[in-house]
């Protein structure tokens, strides 16, 4: 392959764009990264004509890969002859807001945004202005976009922001604790219990490797939220219509949640994002509560559009059937290969999601005989050394990913996640041909 267009596009950028680019994962990959040319069904071209399977799919909106549905395409183009956007409420708005709510079992009312990080925000200043109280528990490793209440590290006792710009003062309301990890979640309440508005967890951690919750996790955070009167939101940005289908995660792992927020998907591919939830606590939003959220693009007509018809299709058509099957051959393919060739590599996903983790440790005895994809089961051989948290993760060989083995794999014309925290996924667009040449690309590059 040559990257020569691409080299000359990162020059420019990095002269207008600080880094070179819009969004700060896109600049992981060295020397420069690849540019995007177009797409084409599940494969992606490069300014310089490379092919690739593409399992990033920018970053899991594209459930039906780069080639979307007819109806869809019809809906989108529909809307965008009739006008750009009014600043007024349209009946797709209210369609879309139906159909979300007949599907997910939590939501009985919604508000449409822009992005799945104004959709976190938005959420966690609803559950302060419900709940009148300050605090928030987050996960270690788990990510809910570019803002202020969650780009907190370190533990519940000393709470730091991860990144210049944010106060020392703003962490203070908000309370790290580790995934899976019951008994962190019940001191952290038995400490601030009547001061914590709201836990906010995606359902699994999807930013840090995928991290399948163990047996009993969520439950407990839904006991502890129930009796201490905070509210559960679940950060269904990348899960959602996902994970379980129309239902979503909550609806696979049979919990409901206070408010739940999304992105990506029920956009079908444009910028979106929603907050949903029981209509006694999303009503406190402005202007029939006293809690104020707006924006000028949200409600997008095209964007409604093009995600009711996304959603629609998904329900009249065997979408999930055909992405998580193939989710399950690439799992079940990469355990194979991991137990032959890398026995203290964990594969991650569930449903239409998937990766691999450069984790260091193998059980004493692993025959290769794993549940494809790690659900943190107790009776799987791997139970004691497959990551539970985010810190699991983070300890594994991360720069080899991106140092080698990114590196080796678009040069066998696979597209994964430019670093080994990102999930990839499945679109209906890839084939089983598509799966087969990225386990051997996998072979060749392990």
């Amino acid at each position: 392959m040559t990257h020569e267009q691409s080299r000359d596009l990162y020059d420019r950028a990095l002269s207008v764009m600080p880094g070179g680019v819009n969004s700060s994962v896109r600049a992981a990959i060295e020397p420069y990264p690849p540019f995007a040319e177009r797409g084409d069904g599940g494969h992606l071209i490069d300014a310089d004509g490379n092919r690739y399977v593409d399992w990033v799919l920018g970053l899991g909106p594209l459930l039906y890969g780069h080639d979307t549905p007819d109806p869809v395409q019809a809906a989108v183009q529909s809307r965008a002859s009739e006008g750009p956007m009014y600043g007024m409420p349209t009946e797709v708005e209210v369609e879309h807001a139906e159909f979300v709510a007949r599907h997910v079992p939590s939501v009985e009312m919604i508000r449409f945004v822009n992005s799945g990080t104004e959709a976190t925000v938005s959420a966690v200043r609803l559950a302060r202005g419900y709940t009148g109280r300050n605090k928030i528990v987050v996960m270690q490793g788990g990510y809910h976009g570019a803002q202020e209440s969650t780009l907190v590290e370190g533990d519940a006792d000393h709470p730091r922001p991860s990144t210049a710009g944010i106060p020392q003062s703003f962490a203070q309301h908000t309370l790290p604790v580790p995934f899976n990890d019951a008994e962190a979640a019940r001191e952290v309440f038995e400490e601030h219990g009547d001061d914590i508005a709201a836990v906010l967890v995606e359902p699994l951690l999807a930013n840090k490797g995928i991290v399948t919750p163990v047996e009993g996790y969520h439950e407990t955070l839904r006991d502890l939220t129930e009796d201490h009167g905070s509210l559960l939101i679940w950060d269904e940005v990348i899960t959602g219509f996902r994970v379980g289908g129309l239902q979503c995660a909550q609806g696979k792992y049979g919990i409901t949640p206070d408010v739940t927020t999304f992105g990506k998907i029920i956009g079908g591919g444009y910028p979106v994002g929603a907050i949903g939830g029981r209509s006694e606590i999303i009503e406190h939003f402005t202007p029939s509560g006293d809690v104020f959220q707006a924006g000028t693009f949200s409600g997008h007509p095209v964007t409604m559009a093009a995600g009711l018809e996304s959603l629609r299709y998904a329900a009249e058509n065997d979408v999930y059937e055909h992405v998580n099957a193939l989710g399950e051959q690439l799992r079940s393919g990469l355990t194979d290969i991991v137990a032959d060739q890398a026995p203290e590599y964990t594969v991650a996903g569930v449903d239409s999601m998937f990766k691999l983790l450069f984790t260091r440790d193998a059980p004493d005895s692993f025959d290769g005989h794993c549940e494809a994809g790690c659900q943190q089961r107790p009776d799987c051989p791997r139970y004691d050394t497959c990551p539970k948290n985010g810190a699991d993760v983070a300890a594994g060989e991360t720069d080899r990913w991106r140092r080698v083995f990114w590196p080796k794999m678009k040069e066998q014309g696979v597209f994964l996640s430019q670093n080994q925290f990102e999930s990839q996924f499945v679109s209906y667009a890839h084939t089983e041909e598509d799966v087969e040449t990225t386990l051997e690309a996998y072979k060749e590059a392990l």
